[in-house]
């Protein structure tokens, strides 16, 4: 067995969980400052941009850059870790570098 991501998640699936993982983050003030920060994003263009693949991507490498966040966000979704990390390389993310 590998450590590798399902890639046999939809792009549907993927982008579901993205919009999931932006409401989990902008749930959290703090953790929404800092998201915008490290994009150069502000609040209206988060919104008006929420449903691009480019902010998608972001969204999940965010989480992916934070692993107790990561942890977190898996666990109130009820997913395993893995998820996210299918979901940002369906979306046209990079490839994690675990263990492969």
């Amino acid at each position: 067995m590998t450590n590798r991501p399902d890639s046999r998640i939809s792009r549907s699936e993927a982008e579901l969980l993205a919009l999931s993982a932006l409401q989990f983050i902008a749930m959290d003030m703090p953790r929404l400052e800092r998201f915008l920060k490290l994009t150069g994003l502000d609040p209206s263009q988060l919104r008006a941009s929420a449903g691009d693949s480019a902010v998608m991507t972001a969204v999940l490498g965010f989480l992916m850059d934070d692993e107790s966040l990561l942890l977190m966000f898996s666990a109130n979704a009820g997913i395993p870790p893995e998820h996210v990390a299918s979901a940002q390389l369906k979306l046209g993310g990079s490839q994690p570098e675990w263990g492969c």
